[in-house]
Formats: structure tokens, C-alpha cells, sequence
């Protein structure tokens, strides 16, 4: 399978793995996890070829990006990241297209530097007090503090459970897909990282702190959503339409939290039609 991501960019002092292709207005695809830009190889591609230049990469801490000691890879310290991110490559205004955490990242960044987001779109977002879900939360409960001695079977196993909870035909997170998403933490290191550099992070007052000034948002936004999401339940995207001004829900039957995965065609679709719409 061909790299989604092609080159590697050092940014505040943080090496990112990033592709970074194509003309027109830019756009930027932000993972969500247990992820990693993985999850967006049957979409950014496509956009490419639709005359728009695209920008992805996996957050540091996730996928092929450093993994750093001591430092802060919070929704809040990814929010600023991407400002120095965008800074680098000179782009000023972006379109954002942000899966789960992803999405707290963008509203995190579109609420500070609404100048520079020229349209959102959230697919299966977390918000508010929406996460952790109830699973990550025992799993937070009862392993966040024995990384250090959970073997590398327990660990993939513990993930594999999580992954096939994001998907309506299971028989989606399986096989090549299944080892792709578990690739970044077949080590010690990669099973600590991922404690320490996501699951650490996943904690409600990231959104909760910005939930009343969603209603400033003026930029174009979409709520994209899997109806069988088991994870961010349907009723949090009603709820991010109801404060957002002129923002519009799309919900997709029969699809799970990973949309992507659920139904690409259907989201290469949203967004081409939200990235064209006037």
C-alpha cells in the first residue's frame, strides 16, 4: 500500500510526518484516535484530485510523528501546534476537515483564529462532555498507570476491542486495515506513547472550556455523523448544530464512528459538495 504521508517537517521544535500536495484552496484533514492519518487514505487523495491542495499529518505523539518526551500533546497544546504549523507553510486561511479528536482540535483553533478557517467540517467530533466514552473511560480507570508491564498480546487486544467498536461491519477492522491502525505501538514504546500522548489526553474539559463561544463561529460549517456511532452518540451532533450558527447536520445510515471506514464514498461525496457549495 502506498504512504498516505511523504515527508517529515520539524515545526516548534517537533518533527511531523505530513503530505502536502496539490493547487487551489487549501484544506486540512486532522485525524481523530486511536488513529493516525491512516484514516484518511481513501479521502485526501481523491480531494487532491479534485484541484484542491490538501494537508494532513499525524499529530505528534501519533502515527509516524515524534513521539516527545515531556512535552505537552493535550487538545489544547494541538491546537496551537497547528497555528505554528500553518505559519510554516504560509498558508493563511484554511477549510478544516476533522474527525474525533481532530474536531476538538479544530474548534479549539477555529474559536481562537477565526480569521484563519475559511470553512469546518466535524465527521463524528468529540464535544462537550461526550468523552471519554464509557469503555476508554474504564479502560483509563484501569490501565492508564500499567503500560510499563502490559504485554504486547494484551495490549493489541485491548485495542482491537476499542477499533471494532468504530465500525458497523466489523469485518472492516480486520486483516490489513487492523494491523495498519495497531502499527504505531508494536513496542514498548509505542504502547506507553500511546497511554501517555493520547489516552492521557482524553479529557472533557478540552471542549467543555469552549462550549459557550461556539455561538461566535460565523464560518460556513458541516456536521457529518454516523447514526450508529457507539461512541459519540447522536444526540452531541444535534447539540454542535443547535450552537453553531447556520451550521447543517448530514447523517449517514448504517455507519459508525470511523466513517471513513464505514463509508468513503459517501464522505468524499460530503465533502466535495461542502468544499464547492457558496
Amino acid at each position: 500500500m502506498t504512504p498516505l504521508l511523504t515527508d517529515h517537517v520539524v515545526v516548534d521544535g517537533v518533527r511531523l510526518a505530513y503530505r502536502h500536495r496539490g493547487h487551489g484552496e487549501p484544506v486540512l484533514f486532522l485525524h481523530g484516535t486511536p488513529s493516525h492519518s491512516y484514516e484518511w487514505r481513501d479521502v485526501v487523495p481523491r480531494i487532491e484530485a479534485d484541484g484542491f491542495r490538501t494537508l494532513t499529518y499525524d499529530l505528534p505523539g501519533y502515527g509516524l510523528s515524534e513521539r516527545p518526551v515531556n512535552r505537552d500533546t493535550s487538545v489544547a497544546a494541538q491546537a496551537d501546534l497547528l497555528e505554528h504549523l500553518l505559519d510554516e507553510l504560509d498558508i493563511d486561511r484554511v477549510g478544516i476537515v476533522a474527525h474525533d479528536i481532530g474536531g476538538a482540535i479544530a474548534l479549539r483553533f477555529a474559536v481562537a483564529h477565526p480569521e484563519r478557517v475559511r470553512r469546518l467540517m466535524l465527521i463524528d467530533s468529540v464535544s462537550y462532555d461526550s468523552w471519554p466514552s464509557p469503555t476508554w473511560q474504564q479502560i483509563i480507570d484501569e490501565h492508564l498507570d500499567d503500560a510499563m508491564t502490559m504485554s504486547q498480546d494484551e495490549f493489541d487486544a485491548l485495542l482491537t476491542r476499542q477499533l471494532t467498536m468504530t465500525v458497523t461491519d466489523t469485518s472492516l477492522m480486520t486483516g490489513q486495515v487492523l494491523r495498519a491502525y495497531l502499527a504505531p505501538h508494536q513496542s514498548a514504546l509505542g504502547r506507553v506513547s500511546f497511554f501517555e500522548h493520547q489516552v492521557r489526553h482524553y479529557d472533557a474539559k478540552y471542549t467543555e472550556e469552549i462550549s459557550d463561544r461556539l455561538g461566535q463561529l460565523t464560518m460556513p460549517v458541516r456536521i457529518l455523523w454516523g447514526e450508529k456511532d457507539q461512541w459519540q452518540p447522536l444526540d452531541y451532533a444535534e447539540r454542535l448544530r443547535s450552537a453553531i450558527p447556520h451550521a447543517d447536520l448530514v447523517t449517514v445510515p448504517e455507519a459508525g464512528h470511523f466513517l471513513m471506514e464505514d463509508a468513503p464514498g459517501r464522505v468524499v461525496d460530503e465533502i466535495r459538495n461542502f468544499l464547492t457549495a457558496r
